[in-house]
């Protein structure tokens, strides 16, 4: 696109569809927008969301952007600014609603080991099969039967395998080191 053509030119064009025009305008204004939106918003991010909304509603608006002394700037920065205050109100109300909001209480994460949690240290140094069998039938409180469907196994042998996860788990529990903890009868942790 011919640089020597002004903003009214260049308008006219951008108003047919003409992209390439509309591309010049936006190269042409682009740095002085961005200048104007980085002092109002204070920092580089909000400032390129609102050089965006701007040339955006530019586009939009297009049929009915004024073009004042040749130039389309002026209308640009004047959207700009009040893009930028729209921002500013959003996280004004945003921080506002939160100021609001009850303050939760700090939870803790139940498998968390920070603060010595024995439970899941010990959970966690259980079998794979320990686990998920203490998970389905404790922790998640599926009856026998439904574990079995879950698991893939006889109720039968969801009943031992439950029994003997929570002996090896209250072992671990009451401080018994984990070498110390051996299968009942025997067997092995794995299935």
């Amino acid at each position: 696109m011919d640089q020597n053509l002004d903003d009214t030119a260049l308008w006219s064009k951008a108003k047919a569809g003409e992209g390439d025009a509309f591309a010049s305008i936006f190269d042409r204004h682009r740095a002085r927008v961005l200048r104007h939106s980085v002092s109002l918003t204070g920092n580089l991010a909000d400032a390129e969301d609102v050089l965006a909304v701007a040339f955006f509603e530019a586009w939009r608006k297009r049929n009915s952007v004024r073009v004042v002394d040749g130039s389309i700037l002026p209308w640009l920065l004047v959207t700009a600014t009040n893009t930028s205050h729209n921002l500013t109100r959003a996280a004004r109300r945003y921080q506002q609603l939160l100021a609001r909001l009850p303050v939760a209480e700090d939870i803790r994460d139940p498998t968390a080991n920070d603060d010595g949690n024995i439970a899941a240290a010990a959970m966690r140094s259980l079998s794979m099969n320990d686990q998920r069998i203490l998970t389905v039938c404790v922790i998640e409180g599926l009856s026998e039967r439904s574990a079995a469907a879950v698991l893939g196994i006889p109720p039968g042998t969801v009943k031992s395998r439950l029994f003997r996860a929570k002996k090896r788990l209250a072992r671990l529990i009451t401080n018994v080191p984990t070498s110390e903890v051996t299968p009942l009868r025997g067997e092995p942790y794995a299935y």
